[in-house]
């Protein structure tokens, strides 16, 4: 089971005092606020600098301050007044070590030998993606999915085939039994397998200090439920949640899962037990400045009594449009990527993956991927 961690990484800007230049008190911006109309148009046609002395300034101040608490909705005025860091939404149990995860799995594009992602956006609102794949093995793969969102309803009905036939259908409905709870209703059916309908039902629930969630899956074959709940709860970055999984038809708990985590806008680090606490996964991320990242993911297995593996991962931002991606693990394979938008609606990837062992060999993995948005 993967562990990750959400990270939202918008800085709120620092208020200062008008001689440190960055916003201006509340007395110089009605000093600007009343002053004549051509000084207005003078400072609004001048730099940043200039232009948060005067009413438009002070606007637009305000609409970034807006935005920035409806992306971040545990942010409280108070706590920027006081200089201390903004509070980050709280991560669901399963996303406790995902910013580590991603930068450590996410973007290295040697799985196979090409992909393909196709993503088309139509005017009423429906998403369509397209993706394909062939591996080293020469076995091709691919799925079709469309997306409609009813904003104003607050809800998402998402349909998807693959080639191994498997049809999935879902609805999702956001805060509209009640704020903060998601419900989604799942169908995947296999049209060449018997039996192989099952149905599941997705709880979520989020407020400001707690994330819930609660899946039930039904399986047509088995006749049978099972569950998982887990929960998250957090406060001043701090993160303690749990998970257990529950057999209905034997009454009986299947598994469970514990973890530990502190998150700040610029770094996260957690521990995670699974498998009722048999293996331990510890991660570690950073966003050192605004173009390095580095990450690190280690486990131990409990009943071994040994270390079960050890990533560490980096990315570097080479210019807004290009980066480049760097891993390995403790058995000597080290990975390399590369991605960059060649134009508006195109993304190229390209992905190496080598054995530091035995560089002399085969067995080196080259791959490439390609997305086309429209």
């Amino acid at each position: 089971m993967a562990m990750t961690t959400m990270l939202y990484r918008e800085e709120f800007p620092p208020a200062t005092s008008e001689k440190g230049g960055t916003l201006p008190d509340q007395q110089s911006i009605h000093k600007h606020s009343s002053s004549s109309a051509n000084a207005r148009t003078n400072a609004r046609s001048s730099s940043f600098n200039d232009l948060h002395t005067t009413s438009q300034g002070t606007d637009r101040i305000s609409q970034s301050h807006s935005q920035t608490s409806n992306n971040m909705s545990s942010i409280t005025p108070d706590r920027v007044e006081k200089g201390l860091a903004p509070l980050l939404p709280i991560p669901a149990f399963g996303d406790l070590g995902k910013a580590a995860n991603d930068l450590i799995n996410k973007d290295f594009y040697h799985a196979a030998q090409g992909t393909l992602d196709v993503k088309l956006n139509a005017p009423n609102g429906t998403k369509l993606n397209v993706k394909g794949k062939q591996g080293f093995d020469g076995v091709t793969s691919g799925s079709v999915e469309g997306k409609h969102v009813l904003k104003p309803q607050g809800i998402t009905i998402t349909q998807a085939w693959s080639t191994a036939s498997l049809l999935d259908s879902k609805v999702e409905l956001n805060d509209v039994v009640a704020d903060g709870v998601k419900v989604d209703l799942q169908n995947l059916w296999n049209p060449s397998k018997a039996g192989s309908a099952a149905q599941k039902l997705n709880l979520a629930f989020k407020n400001p200090n707690v994330h819930s969630r609660a899946f039930l899956n039904y399986g047509t074959a088995k006749g049978n439920i099972d569950a998982v709940v887990n929960v998250t709860a957090g406060s001043d970055g701090f993160l303690v949640g749990g998970e257990a999984g529950y057999d209905v038809q034997k009454a009986a708990i299947t598994r469970y899962s514990l973890g530990l985590g502190y998150q700040t806008p610029n770094y996260t680090a957690s521990i995670v037990g699974t498998q009722n606490l048999s293996i331990i996964a510890a991660s570690y991320y950073q966003r050192v400045n605004t173009s390095v990242e580095f990450g690190a993911k280690a486990g131990y297995d409990v009943n071994a009594q040994k270390a079960s593996g050890l990533e560490i991962a980096s990315k570097y931002k080479l210019d807004p449009l290009s980066f480049a991606k760097a891993k390995i693990n403790d058995r000597g394979i080290a990975a390399l990527a590369y991605s960059t938008k060649l134009n508006a609606g195109t993304t190229l990837g390209l992905g190496l993956s080598l054995d530091t062992n035995k560089l002399n060999e085969a067995g080196h993995k080259i791959g490439t991927s390609l997305t086309f948005e429209g």
